[in-house]
Protein backbone atom coordinates (compact mmCIF):
# COMPACT_ATOMS: atom_id res chain seq x y z
CA UNK A 1 0.00 0.00 0.00
CA UNK A 2 1.30 3.13 -0.76
CA UNK A 3 -0.17 6.93 -0.22
CA UNK A 4 -1.47 8.09 -3.96
CA UNK A 5 -1.03 11.77 -5.09
CA UNK A 6 -4.59 13.04 -4.65
CA UNK A 7 -6.17 14.87 -7.36
CA UNK A 8 -8.69 17.46 -6.03
CA UNK A 9 -12.22 18.09 -8.28
CA UNK A 10 -14.23 20.82 -6.93
CA UNK A 11 -17.32 21.50 -8.49
CA UNK A 12 -21.17 22.80 -7.48
CA UNK A 13 -24.34 20.52 -7.86
CA UNK A 14 -25.49 19.25 -10.83
CA UNK A 15 -22.33 20.47 -12.85
CA UNK A 16 -21.72 16.75 -14.36
CA UNK A 17 -19.30 16.33 -11.55
CA UNK A 18 -20.41 12.37 -11.23
CA UNK A 19 -20.24 11.72 -14.95
CA UNK A 20 -16.78 13.03 -14.34
CA UNK A 21 -15.64 10.93 -11.45
CA UNK A 22 -17.45 8.06 -13.69
CA UNK A 23 -15.01 8.85 -16.49
CA UNK A 24 -11.68 9.04 -14.02
CA UNK A 25 -12.77 5.63 -12.52
CA UNK A 26 -12.25 3.59 -15.73
CA UNK A 27 -8.41 4.15 -15.54
CA UNK A 28 -6.54 1.74 -14.48
CA UNK A 29 -4.72 3.67 -12.48
CA UNK A 30 -6.94 6.09 -10.06
CA UNK A 31 -8.88 4.98 -7.45
CA UNK A 32 -12.22 7.20 -6.97
CA UNK A 33 -13.72 8.50 -3.84
CA UNK A 34 -17.66 10.34 -4.10
CA UNK A 35 -17.53 13.61 -2.14
CA UNK A 36 -15.42 12.56 1.21
CA UNK A 37 -16.71 15.50 3.26
CA UNK A 38 -20.36 15.50 3.07
CA UNK A 39 -20.82 13.68 6.24
CA UNK A 40 -19.07 16.14 8.26
CA UNK A 41 -20.68 19.02 6.12
CA UNK A 42 -24.35 17.44 7.02
CA UNK A 43 -23.29 17.33 10.77
CA UNK A 44 -22.01 20.86 11.19
CA UNK A 45 -24.45 22.45 9.58
CA UNK A 46 -27.74 20.54 10.58
CA UNK A 47 -28.69 21.00 6.83
CA UNK A 48 -31.36 18.33 6.44
CA UNK A 49 -31.09 16.31 3.34
CA UNK A 50 -33.80 12.72 2.88
CA UNK A 51 -31.10 10.47 3.35
CA UNK A 52 -29.38 12.42 6.44
CA UNK A 53 -29.62 9.73 8.40
CA UNK A 54 -28.03 7.39 6.29
CA UNK A 55 -25.23 9.35 5.38
CA UNK A 56 -24.09 9.84 9.25
CA UNK A 57 -24.79 6.22 9.78
CA UNK A 58 -22.45 4.57 7.52
CA UNK A 59 -19.52 7.66 6.56
CA UNK A 60 -17.28 9.05 8.55
CA UNK A 61 -18.30 12.77 9.68
CA UNK A 62 -15.11 13.77 11.56
CA UNK A 63 -13.63 16.25 9.24
CA UNK A 64 -9.87 15.36 10.32
CA UNK A 65 -10.05 12.21 9.88
CA UNK A 66 -11.62 12.28 6.36
CA UNK A 67 -8.71 14.25 5.07
CA UNK A 68 -5.98 12.50 6.83
CA UNK A 69 -7.55 8.53 6.56
CA UNK A 70 -9.79 8.86 3.57
CA UNK A 71 -8.66 11.92 1.24
CA UNK A 72 -4.53 11.46 2.16
CA UNK A 73 -4.97 7.57 3.84
CA UNK A 74 -3.18 5.10 1.98
CA UNK A 75 -4.14 3.20 -0.90
CA UNK A 76 -3.66 0.92 -3.72
CA UNK A 77 -3.75 2.71 -7.48
CA UNK A 78 -0.89 6.13 -7.66
CA UNK A 79 -3.95 8.48 -7.98
CA UNK A 80 -7.02 8.94 -5.68
CA UNK A 81 -9.63 11.13 -7.14
CA UNK A 82 -11.63 12.78 -5.08
CA UNK A 83 -14.86 14.55 -6.33
CA UNK A 84 -15.76 17.22 -3.75
CA UNK A 85 -19.01 19.68 -4.34
CA UNK A 86 -19.34 22.94 -2.89
CA UNK A 87 -21.83 21.90 -0.81
CA UNK A 88 -19.54 19.38 1.18
CA UNK A 89 -16.74 22.17 2.13
CA UNK A 90 -18.68 25.29 3.32
CA UNK A 91 -21.49 27.42 5.04
CA UNK A 92 -20.73 30.21 6.17
CA UNK A 93 -17.02 29.61 6.20
CA UNK A 94 -14.39 28.98 3.14
CA UNK A 95 -12.38 25.80 3.16
CA UNK A 96 -9.87 28.30 2.31
CA UNK A 97 -9.46 29.27 6.10
CA UNK A 98 -9.68 25.73 7.45
CA UNK A 99 -12.21 27.18 10.00
CA UNK A 100 -15.28 24.86 8.97
CA UNK A 101 -14.70 21.47 10.92
CA UNK A 102 -11.31 22.63 11.98
CA UNK A 103 -10.08 20.78 8.85
CA UNK A 104 -6.13 20.48 8.49
CA UNK A 105 -4.44 23.18 5.84
CA UNK A 106 -2.95 19.73 4.11
CA UNK A 107 -6.41 19.52 2.13
CA UNK A 108 -5.77 22.55 0.15
CA UNK A 109 -2.11 22.57 0.01
CA UNK A 110 -1.44 18.72 -1.14
CA UNK A 111 -2.26 17.31 -4.33
CA UNK A 112 -3.80 18.43 -7.70
CA UNK A 113 -6.57 20.80 -7.86
CA UNK A 114 -9.25 21.69 -10.41
CA UNK A 115 -12.24 22.98 -10.37
CA UNK A 116 -15.27 22.30 -12.59
CA UNK A 117 -17.97 24.61 -13.59
CA UNK A 118 -20.97 25.12 -15.35
CA UNK A 119 -23.10 28.02 -16.76
CA UNK A 120 -26.60 28.36 -14.19
CA UNK A 121 -28.08 29.03 -16.55
CA UNK A 122 -27.81 25.35 -17.41
CA UNK A 123 -28.05 24.37 -13.56
CA UNK A 124 -31.35 25.95 -12.68
CA UNK A 125 -33.78 24.16 -14.26
CA UNK A 126 -37.33 22.19 -12.74
CA UNK A 127 -34.65 19.52 -12.12
CA UNK A 128 -32.65 20.61 -9.29
CA UNK A 129 -35.26 21.20 -7.04
CA UNK A 130 -36.46 17.40 -7.15
CA UNK A 131 -34.61 16.81 -3.08
CA UNK A 132 -34.17 20.82 -2.39
CA UNK A 133 -34.66 24.51 -3.73
CA UNK A 134 -31.74 26.32 -5.13
CA UNK A 135 -30.36 29.14 -3.18
CA UNK A 136 -26.58 31.26 -3.99
CA UNK A 137 -25.07 28.93 -1.44
CA UNK A 138 -26.52 25.93 -3.10
CA UNK A 139 -24.71 26.88 -6.59
CA UNK A 140 -21.38 27.57 -4.58
CA UNK A 141 -20.04 29.73 -7.04
CA UNK A 142 -18.73 32.27 -4.57
CA UNK A 143 -17.23 29.76 -2.70
CA UNK A 144 -15.22 28.17 -5.38
CA UNK A 145 -14.14 31.59 -6.86
CA UNK A 146 -12.70 31.93 -3.31
CA UNK A 147 -11.27 28.46 -3.61
CA UNK A 148 -9.57 29.71 -6.76
CA UNK A 149 -8.59 32.77 -5.72
CA UNK A 150 -6.75 30.80 -2.45
CA UNK A 151 -4.76 28.52 -4.79
CA UNK A 152 -3.28 30.83 -6.84
CA UNK A 153 -1.96 32.55 -3.59
CA UNK A 154 -0.11 29.28 -2.89
CA UNK A 155 1.38 29.36 -6.20
CA UNK A 156 -0.98 26.57 -7.25
CA UNK A 157 -3.36 27.97 -9.97
CA UNK A 158 -5.91 25.59 -10.60
CA UNK A 159 -7.15 24.43 -14.22
CA UNK A 160 -10.64 25.57 -14.52
CA UNK A 161 -12.96 23.22 -17.05
CA UNK A 162 -15.98 24.05 -18.26
CA UNK A 163 -18.73 21.13 -18.12
CA UNK A 164 -20.44 22.65 -21.71
CA UNK A 165 -17.16 21.95 -22.84
CA UNK A 166 -16.80 18.63 -21.22
CA UNK A 167 -20.49 17.59 -23.39
CA UNK A 168 -19.39 19.47 -27.02
CA UNK A 169 -16.00 17.94 -26.98
CA UNK A 170 -14.92 15.32 -24.08
CA UNK A 171 -11.85 13.96 -25.80
CA UNK A 172 -10.20 17.07 -26.22
CA UNK A 173 -11.10 18.48 -22.86
CA UNK A 174 -9.98 15.49 -20.78
CA UNK A 175 -6.89 15.30 -23.05
CA UNK A 176 -5.99 19.22 -21.70
CA UNK A 177 -7.31 18.26 -18.29
CA UNK A 178 -4.82 15.84 -17.69
CA UNK A 179 -2.20 17.87 -19.59
CA UNK A 180 -3.02 20.47 -16.70
CA UNK A 181 -2.79 17.77 -14.07
CA UNK A 182 0.29 16.26 -15.35
CA UNK A 183 -0.78 12.52 -15.74
CA UNK A 184 -1.31 10.52 -19.35
CA UNK A 185 -5.13 10.52 -21.15
CA UNK A 186 -6.32 7.10 -21.26
CA UNK A 187 -9.13 6.97 -23.92
CA UNK A 188 -11.04 4.70 -21.53
CA UNK A 189 -12.03 7.99 -19.88
CA UNK A 190 -14.29 8.12 -22.38
CA UNK A 191 -17.03 5.24 -22.15
CA UNK A 192 -18.12 3.17 -18.77
CA UNK A 193 -20.81 1.08 -18.21
CA UNK A 194 -24.51 1.66 -17.56
CA UNK A 195 -25.40 1.30 -13.68
CA UNK A 196 -23.60 2.26 -10.31
CA UNK A 197 -20.56 1.85 -9.36
CA UNK A 198 -19.16 0.41 -6.29
CA UNK A 199 -17.97 4.09 -5.08
CA UNK A 200 -21.38 5.71 -5.25
CA UNK A 201 -22.20 7.47 -2.37
CA UNK A 202 -25.28 6.95 -0.33
CA UNK A 203 -27.46 9.85 -1.98
CA UNK A 204 -27.31 8.13 -5.73
CA UNK A 205 -30.78 7.29 -5.44
CA UNK A 206 -31.65 10.52 -5.30
CA UNK A 207 -28.95 12.49 -7.91
CA UNK A 208 -27.38 9.68 -10.18
CA UNK A 209 -30.42 8.37 -12.42
CA UNK A 210 -29.56 10.14 -15.73
CA UNK A 211 -25.48 8.76 -15.00
CA UNK A 212 -26.52 5.51 -13.87
CA UNK A 213 -28.73 5.38 -17.46
CA UNK A 214 -25.59 6.65 -19.41
CA UNK A 215 -22.23 5.14 -21.06
CA UNK A 216 -20.42 8.24 -21.87
CA UNK A 217 -20.47 12.11 -21.87
CA UNK A 218 -24.11 12.78 -23.47
CA UNK A 219 -23.74 15.18 -26.47
CA UNK A 220 -25.66 18.47 -25.42
CA UNK A 221 -29.55 19.30 -26.10
CA UNK A 222 -29.24 21.42 -29.53
CA UNK A 223 -31.84 23.49 -27.65
CA UNK A 224 -31.82 24.91 -24.04
CA UNK A 225 -34.96 24.61 -21.80
CA UNK A 226 -36.95 27.78 -21.05
CA UNK A 227 -35.36 28.95 -18.21
CA UNK A 228 -37.49 29.60 -15.17
CA UNK A 229 -38.28 33.17 -14.28
CA UNK A 230 -38.63 32.01 -10.52
CA UNK A 231 -34.81 31.71 -10.64
CA UNK A 232 -34.20 34.98 -12.77
CA UNK A 233 -32.98 36.74 -9.41
CA UNK A 234 -30.64 34.38 -8.55
CA UNK A 235 -29.33 33.91 -11.86
CA UNK A 236 -28.26 37.70 -12.13
CA UNK A 237 -26.39 37.13 -8.73
CA UNK A 238 -24.61 33.89 -9.94
CA UNK A 239 -23.66 34.82 -13.41
CA UNK A 240 -20.84 36.94 -12.78
CA UNK A 241 -19.24 34.25 -10.58
CA UNK A 242 -19.62 31.64 -13.29
CA UNK A 243 -17.89 34.63 -16.01
CA UNK A 244 -15.42 35.05 -13.93
CA UNK A 245 -14.33 31.51 -13.46
CA UNK A 246 -14.83 30.60 -17.01
CA UNK A 247 -12.49 33.30 -18.17
CA UNK A 248 -9.71 31.26 -16.82
CA UNK A 249 -11.21 28.18 -19.01
CA UNK A 250 -7.80 27.31 -22.01
CA UNK A 251 -10.21 26.20 -24.09
CA UNK A 252 -13.61 27.45 -25.00
CA UNK A 253 -16.21 26.99 -27.85
CA UNK A 254 -18.89 29.27 -29.83
CA UNK A 255 -21.76 29.08 -30.96
CA UNK A 256 -21.23 31.27 -33.91
CA UNK A 257 -18.10 31.21 -34.47
CA UNK A 258 -14.36 29.48 -33.59
CA UNK A 259 -12.93 31.79 -30.79
CA UNK A 260 -9.65 33.21 -31.27
CA UNK A 261 -6.58 32.99 -29.66
CA UNK A 262 -6.24 36.41 -26.81
CA UNK A 263 -4.93 39.10 -29.01
CA UNK A 264 -1.64 40.63 -27.33
CA UNK A 265 -2.20 44.42 -26.40
CA UNK A 266 -0.65 47.59 -27.95
CA UNK A 267 0.17 48.51 -23.94
CA UNK A 268 0.30 45.37 -22.02
CA UNK A 269 -0.01 47.58 -18.51
CA UNK A 270 -3.51 48.31 -20.10
CA UNK A 271 -4.34 44.62 -19.20
CA UNK A 272 -5.28 45.75 -15.59
CA UNK A 273 -7.34 48.81 -15.82
CA UNK A 274 -9.95 50.36 -14.13
CA UNK A 275 -12.99 51.74 -16.30
CA UNK A 276 -16.13 53.87 -15.38
CA UNK A 277 -19.14 53.09 -16.58
CA UNK A 278 -22.55 54.38 -14.99
CA UNK A 279 -21.61 55.31 -11.80
CA UNK A 280 -19.40 52.81 -10.74
CA UNK A 281 -15.90 52.03 -11.50
CA UNK A 282 -15.31 48.53 -12.80
CA UNK A 283 -12.31 46.28 -14.15
CA UNK A 284 -11.71 45.75 -17.74
CA UNK A 285 -13.50 42.90 -18.42
CA UNK A 286 -16.77 43.89 -16.41
CA UNK A 287 -16.61 47.49 -17.80
CA UNK A 288 -19.76 47.23 -19.84
CA UNK A 289 -22.86 49.03 -21.15
CA UNK A 290 -26.20 47.24 -21.47
CA UNK A 291 -27.61 45.49 -24.82
CA UNK A 292 -30.25 48.19 -24.54
CA UNK A 293 -28.28 51.17 -24.18
CA UNK A 294 -28.21 53.64 -27.09
CA UNK A 295 -24.67 53.49 -27.87
CA UNK A 296 -25.34 49.90 -29.08
CA UNK A 297 -29.05 50.19 -30.27
CA UNK A 298 -27.82 53.41 -32.88
CA UNK A 299 -24.48 54.49 -32.13
CA UNK A 300 -26.38 57.34 -30.30
CA UNK A 301 -23.96 58.96 -28.01
CA UNK A 302 -21.22 61.94 -27.97
CA UNK A 303 -17.50 61.49 -27.34
CA UNK A 304 -14.08 63.41 -26.58
CA UNK A 305 -10.40 62.60 -26.03
CA UNK A 306 -8.51 64.05 -23.53
CA UNK A 307 -4.57 63.78 -22.83
CA UNK A 308 -3.14 64.01 -19.48
CA UNK A 309 0.26 65.21 -18.93
CA UNK A 310 2.46 65.37 -15.66
CA UNK A 311 -0.72 65.65 -13.42
CA UNK A 312 -3.30 68.11 -15.37
CA UNK A 313 -5.52 67.23 -17.72
CA UNK A 314 -5.11 69.32 -21.22
CA UNK A 315 -7.87 71.82 -22.16
CA UNK A 316 -10.39 69.92 -20.17
CA UNK A 317 -12.54 72.82 -19.99
CA UNK A 318 -12.81 73.25 -23.65
CA UNK A 319 -13.55 69.39 -24.73
CA UNK A 320 -16.12 69.50 -22.05
CA UNK A 321 -17.71 72.92 -23.35
CA UNK A 322 -17.76 70.66 -26.81
CA UNK A 323 -19.28 68.14 -25.27
CA UNK A 324 -22.06 69.95 -23.87
CA UNK A 325 -22.79 71.49 -27.46
CA UNK A 326 -22.78 67.91 -29.06
CA UNK A 327 -25.47 67.09 -25.98
CA UNK A 328 -27.60 69.86 -26.78
CA UNK A 329 -27.13 69.43 -30.55
CA UNK A 330 -28.68 65.51 -29.95
CA UNK A 331 -31.42 66.76 -27.62
CA UNK A 332 -30.25 64.45 -24.32
CA UNK A 333 -32.50 64.56 -21.38
CA UNK A 334 -31.50 63.80 -17.54
CA UNK A 335 -27.61 64.75 -18.66
CA UNK A 336 -25.00 64.82 -16.32
CA UNK A 337 -23.71 68.18 -14.52
CA UNK A 338 -20.37 69.36 -15.69
CA UNK A 339 -18.96 68.88 -12.16
CA UNK A 340 -20.36 65.69 -11.63
CA UNK A 341 -18.24 64.40 -15.31
CA UNK A 342 -15.35 66.39 -13.78
CA UNK A 343 -15.26 64.04 -10.55
CA UNK A 344 -16.17 60.65 -12.82
CA UNK A 345 -12.87 61.71 -14.67
CA UNK A 346 -10.64 62.52 -11.57
CA UNK A 347 -11.65 59.33 -9.97
CA UNK A 348 -11.04 57.25 -12.51
CA UNK A 349 -7.64 58.91 -13.27
CA UNK A 350 -6.40 58.50 -9.49
CA UNK A 351 -7.96 55.16 -9.18
CA UNK A 352 -5.91 54.09 -11.94
CA UNK A 353 -2.83 55.65 -10.78
CA UNK A 354 -2.36 57.60 -14.06
CA UNK A 355 -0.81 60.75 -14.12
CA UNK A 356 0.60 61.52 -17.38
CA UNK A 357 1.34 59.56 -20.70
CA UNK A 358 -2.65 58.65 -20.64
CA UNK A 359 -5.52 59.13 -23.00
CA UNK A 360 -9.01 58.74 -21.86
CA UNK A 361 -11.80 58.17 -24.16
CA UNK A 362 -14.45 60.35 -22.31
CA UNK A 363 -18.40 59.10 -23.67
CA UNK A 364 -21.95 60.36 -23.02
CA UNK A 365 -24.79 58.04 -24.60
CA UNK A 366 -27.92 58.53 -24.32
CA UNK A 367 -28.59 56.07 -22.21
CA UNK A 368 -30.49 52.96 -21.74
CA UNK A 369 -33.77 51.96 -23.24
CA UNK A 370 -36.82 50.31 -21.99
CA UNK A 371 -37.02 48.54 -25.15
CA UNK A 372 -35.28 48.25 -28.12
CA UNK A 373 -35.88 50.69 -30.89
CA UNK A 374 -34.70 54.18 -32.72
CA UNK A 375 -37.22 56.67 -30.29
CA UNK A 376 -35.61 58.92 -27.90
CA UNK A 377 -38.74 58.50 -25.77
CA UNK A 378 -37.54 54.87 -24.99
CA UNK A 379 -34.72 56.55 -22.66
CA UNK A 380 -35.78 56.82 -19.21
CA UNK A 381 -33.00 56.06 -17.35
CA UNK A 382 -30.96 58.79 -17.80
CA UNK A 383 -27.35 58.99 -19.52
CA UNK A 384 -24.76 56.79 -19.56
CA UNK A 385 -21.26 57.79 -18.74
CA UNK A 386 -17.85 55.80 -19.94
CA UNK A 387 -14.78 57.98 -18.53
CA UNK A 388 -12.17 54.83 -20.33
CA UNK A 389 -8.90 56.11 -19.53
CA UNK A 390 -5.46 54.18 -21.67
CA UNK A 391 -1.75 54.08 -20.92
CA UNK A 392 -1.18 55.35 -24.35
CA UNK A 393 1.61 57.53 -25.88
CA UNK A 394 0.95 59.33 -29.20
CA UNK A 395 -0.15 56.85 -31.52
CA UNK A 396 1.58 58.10 -34.73
CA UNK A 397 5.38 58.57 -35.38
CA UNK A 398 6.04 61.84 -34.74
CA UNK A 399 9.54 62.01 -35.51
CA UNK A 400 9.85 59.86 -38.62
CA UNK A 401 6.64 61.80 -39.75
CA UNK A 402 3.80 59.62 -41.35
CA UNK A 403 1.89 58.26 -45.05
CA UNK A 404 -1.73 59.00 -45.61
CA UNK A 405 -3.78 57.97 -49.11
CA UNK A 406 -6.64 60.07 -50.01
CA UNK A 407 -9.91 57.94 -49.57
CA UNK A 408 -12.85 57.69 -51.86
CA UNK A 409 -15.14 57.98 -49.25
CA UNK A 410 -16.23 61.47 -48.92
CA UNK A 411 -16.66 63.37 -45.69
CA UNK A 412 -20.36 64.09 -44.02
CA UNK A 413 -21.94 66.88 -45.63
CA UNK A 414 -24.03 69.30 -42.70
CA UNK A 415 -26.92 68.78 -44.95
CA UNK A 416 -26.56 65.23 -44.10
CA UNK A 417 -24.97 64.96 -39.96
CA UNK A 418 -23.16 67.85 -39.08
CA UNK A 419 -19.79 66.47 -37.85
CA UNK A 420 -19.47 69.88 -35.88
CA UNK A 421 -21.42 67.47 -33.38
CA UNK A 422 -19.11 65.29 -32.16
CA UNK A 423 -20.97 61.82 -31.85
CA UNK A 424 -20.42 58.05 -32.00
CA UNK A 425 -21.81 57.11 -35.26
CA UNK A 426 -18.43 56.59 -36.88
CA UNK A 427 -19.11 55.13 -39.95
CA UNK A 428 -18.19 57.45 -42.03
CA UNK A 429 -14.83 58.08 -40.76
CA UNK A 430 -14.19 53.96 -40.48
CA UNK A 431 -15.13 53.50 -43.80
CA UNK A 432 -11.90 55.70 -45.18
CA UNK A 433 -9.80 54.42 -42.42
CA UNK A 434 -10.20 50.54 -44.04
CA UNK A 435 -9.11 52.51 -47.13
CA UNK A 436 -6.22 53.50 -45.56
CA UNK A 437 -5.25 50.28 -43.77
CA UNK A 438 -5.91 48.36 -47.25
CA UNK A 439 -2.98 50.85 -48.32
CA UNK A 440 -0.97 50.65 -45.61
CA UNK A 441 -0.85 54.13 -44.80
CA UNK A 442 -1.69 56.00 -41.23
CA UNK A 443 -4.78 57.34 -42.21
CA UNK A 444 -6.54 58.57 -45.12
CA UNK A 445 -7.48 62.15 -46.31
CA UNK A 446 -11.35 62.59 -47.04
CA UNK A 447 -12.63 65.42 -49.53
CA UNK A 448 -15.45 67.61 -49.28
CA UNK A 449 -18.75 66.87 -51.47
CA UNK A 450 -16.76 69.64 -53.97
CA UNK A 451 -13.72 67.83 -53.73
CA UNK A 452 -12.13 70.01 -51.38
CA UNK A 453 -9.96 68.85 -48.25
CA UNK A 454 -11.96 68.40 -45.15
CA UNK A 455 -9.51 66.37 -42.91
CA UNK A 456 -8.59 62.96 -42.47
CA UNK A 457 -10.69 60.45 -40.59
CA UNK A 458 -9.06 60.72 -37.48
CA UNK A 459 -7.24 64.48 -37.01
CA UNK A 460 -7.51 67.64 -39.01
CA UNK A 461 -4.90 68.58 -41.47
CA UNK A 462 -2.57 71.89 -41.91
CA UNK A 463 0.00 72.71 -44.71
CA UNK A 464 2.90 75.07 -45.49
CA UNK A 465 3.41 76.98 -48.50
CA UNK A 466 6.12 79.66 -49.09
CA UNK A 467 5.72 80.40 -45.39
CA UNK A 468 2.02 80.85 -45.16
CA UNK A 469 0.10 78.10 -42.65
CA UNK A 470 -3.21 76.80 -44.59
CA UNK A 471 -5.96 74.65 -43.13
CA UNK A 472 -9.47 73.75 -44.67
CA UNK A 473 -12.36 75.79 -43.35
CA UNK A 474 -14.24 73.39 -40.53
CA UNK A 475 -17.17 72.97 -43.00
CA UNK A 476 -17.48 69.90 -43.18
CA UNK A 477 -14.85 68.48 -40.31
CA UNK A 478 -14.77 68.23 -36.72
CA UNK A 479 -13.71 71.94 -35.27
CA UNK A 480 -10.69 70.03 -33.16
CA UNK A 481 -9.58 71.17 -29.90
CA UNK A 482 -6.02 70.55 -31.14
CA UNK A 483 -6.77 72.64 -34.32
CA UNK A 484 -7.53 75.84 -32.58
CA UNK A 485 -4.69 75.46 -30.02
CA UNK A 486 -2.08 75.29 -33.12
CA UNK A 487 -3.80 78.00 -34.67
CA UNK A 488 -3.44 80.20 -31.84
CA UNK A 489 0.48 79.03 -31.83
CA UNK A 490 0.62 79.55 -35.10
CA UNK A 491 -0.08 83.74 -34.21
CA UNK A 492 1.89 83.47 -31.37
CA UNK A 493 4.96 82.29 -33.96
CA UNK A 494 4.37 85.31 -35.95
CA UNK A 495 3.81 82.94 -38.82
CA UNK A 496 0.71 83.83 -41.50
CA UNK A 497 -2.43 81.78 -40.78
CA UNK A 498 -5.44 81.15 -43.63
CA UNK A 499 -8.17 79.33 -43.10
CA UNK A 500 -10.13 78.42 -46.54
CA UNK A 501 -11.37 75.74 -49.29
CA UNK A 502 -7.94 73.67 -50.26
CA UNK A 503 -7.83 71.52 -52.93
CA UNK A 504 -5.91 68.15 -53.02
CA UNK A 505 -3.47 69.04 -55.52
CA UNK A 506 -2.36 72.18 -52.95
CA UNK A 507 -1.54 69.14 -50.48
CA UNK A 508 0.27 67.43 -52.40
CA UNK A 509 2.66 70.09 -53.21
CA UNK A 510 2.87 71.80 -49.90
CA UNK A 511 6.23 72.14 -48.59
CA UNK A 512 5.37 70.60 -45.43
CA UNK A 513 1.90 69.16 -43.60
CA UNK A 514 0.76 67.68 -40.73
CA UNK A 515 -1.97 66.57 -38.70
CA UNK A 516 -3.10 67.34 -35.30
CA UNK A 517 -5.29 65.80 -32.63
CA UNK A 518 -5.83 65.40 -29.17
CA UNK A 519 -4.44 61.33 -29.05
CA UNK A 520 -1.85 62.11 -31.98
CA UNK A 521 -0.79 65.34 -31.25
CA UNK A 522 1.31 67.17 -34.16
CA UNK A 523 2.21 64.45 -36.67
CA UNK A 524 4.11 65.66 -39.45
CA UNK A 525 2.76 63.87 -43.17
CA UNK A 526 6.13 63.00 -45.23
CA UNK A 527 3.94 61.12 -48.20
CA UNK A 528 0.17 61.83 -49.69
CA UNK A 529 -0.65 59.50 -52.90
CA UNK A 530 3.09 58.32 -53.46
CA UNK A 531 3.62 62.19 -53.63
CA UNK A 532 6.94 63.24 -51.49
CA UNK A 533 6.04 66.17 -49.00
CA UNK A 534 8.83 68.92 -49.45
CA UNK A 535 12.43 67.12 -48.43
CA UNK A 536 10.14 64.00 -47.15
CA UNK A 537 11.46 64.67 -43.39
CA UNK A 538 9.98 66.97 -40.72
CA UNK A 539 9.84 70.55 -41.93
CA UNK A 540 10.83 73.77 -39.53
CA UNK A 541 7.84 74.88 -39.12
CA UNK A 542 5.88 71.42 -37.69
CA UNK A 543 8.94 71.12 -35.49
CA UNK A 544 8.67 74.80 -34.40
CA UNK A 545 5.12 74.22 -33.78
CA UNK A 546 5.38 70.94 -32.37
CA UNK A 547 7.73 72.20 -29.40
CA UNK A 548 5.24 75.10 -28.73
CA UNK A 549 2.88 72.73 -28.29
CA UNK A 550 4.81 70.47 -26.05
CA UNK A 551 5.70 73.64 -23.74
CA UNK A 552 1.59 74.31 -23.90
CA UNK A 553 0.96 70.81 -22.44
CA UNK A 554 3.74 71.20 -19.60
CA UNK A 555 2.24 74.58 -18.73
CA UNK A 556 -1.63 74.62 -18.76
CA UNK A 557 -4.32 72.17 -17.57
CA UNK A 558 -6.82 71.11 -15.17
CA UNK A 559 -5.21 70.00 -11.97
CA UNK A 560 -6.05 66.25 -11.04
CA UNK A 561 -6.82 66.13 -7.08
CA UNK A 562 -4.20 64.51 -4.84
CA UNK A 563 -1.70 64.47 -7.64
CA UNK A 564 1.74 65.84 -6.31
CA UNK A 565 4.64 65.84 -8.92
CA UNK A 566 7.81 63.70 -7.88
Amino acid sequence: MTEPEVIHSWSAPRSLSTSLMYSFAQRDDIEVVDEPLYAAFLKATGVDRPYRDEVLSKMEYNGHKVVNDIIYGSGSKKYRYCKIVRSCVSSEHHISKQRLFGLPSELMSKGKHFILIRNPLNILQPSFEKVHPPSFLELGLGELVSIYSDLCQMGTPPAVIDADELQRDPETTLRGLCDDLEIPFQVSMLKWEAGPIPEDGVWAPWWYKSVHESTGFSSPKKYPRTFPLSHYDLLEQSLPLYNILRSHVKHKSSLLSCPLPPPSLPVPENAKLLAWVGDEILPREMAKVSVFDSVVQGGDSVWEGLRIYKGKIFKLEEHLDRMFDSVKALAFDNVPSREEIKEAIFRTLITNGMFDNTHIRLSLTRGKKVTSGMSPTFNQYGCTLIVLAEWKPPVYDNDGGIVLVTATTRRNSPNNLDSKIHHNNLLNNILAKIESSNANAADAIMLDKDGFVSETNATNIFMVKKGRVLTPHADFCLPGITRATVMELVVKENLILEERRISLSEFHTADEVWTTGTMGELSPVVKIDGRVIGEGKVGPVTRTLQNAYKNLTEDSGVLIPTYQEA
